[in-house]
């Protein structure tokens, strides 16, 4: 099974890519990790379209068949407005792709990982690196944090 992990925002969208064979004791494997990230001199609605499109193209050279999004909760944020669209475009492009999607809040995520709802990034980022057998933490902190809410998917199922 292929589950692809993301983390919304405008600027840049953190995706992580899990692969779980059951002939390898269902243990959970990094397949890619990364941003989608867009270009700040461009408008929101140009912006929207690269997140889009750039999702496209990781949906079609993945082909995952599960697709894990963090649920965003608001805050006193001045671009909180953008990010749940920038959302928006990643939920809409999931289902355009038939790809079914489960969301997560980021409380839901850290419990998962680390235990604690409370825990900070550096515990849940540890957690990856346990889960995944890796040597150092994913970079950046967006496509850590996706890799994060894929893997919450895979322990939810």
């Amino acid at each position: 099974m292929r589950i692809l992990g993301l983390d919304p925002g405008l600027a840049r969208v953190g995706y992580g890519v899990l692969e779980v064979d059951e002939q390898r004791r269902n243990q959970p494997e990094m397949v890619d990790c990364g941003i989608i990230s867009t270009d700040a001199g461009r408008g929101e609605g140009e912006r929207m379209v690269e997140i889009a499109r750039d999702l496209r193209q990781l949906l079609r050279l993945h082909r995952p068949q599960l697709a894990a999004v963090e649920k965003f909760f608001f805050y006193r944020s001045s671009n909180t407005i953008a990010v749940v669209q920038a959302r928006g475009v990643l939920i809409m492009t999931l289902a355009r792709f038939q790809i079914p999607t489960v969301e997560y809040p980021p409380m839901q995520i850290k419990l998962a990982l680390a235990g604690s709802g409370h825990a900070d990034k550096g515990e849940v980022q540890d957690a990856v690196m346990r889960e995944l057998r890796l040597n150092e933490r994913p970079k950046p902190d967006d496509a850590a944090d996706a890799l994060a809410v894929g893997l919450t998917a895979w322990f939810q199922r």
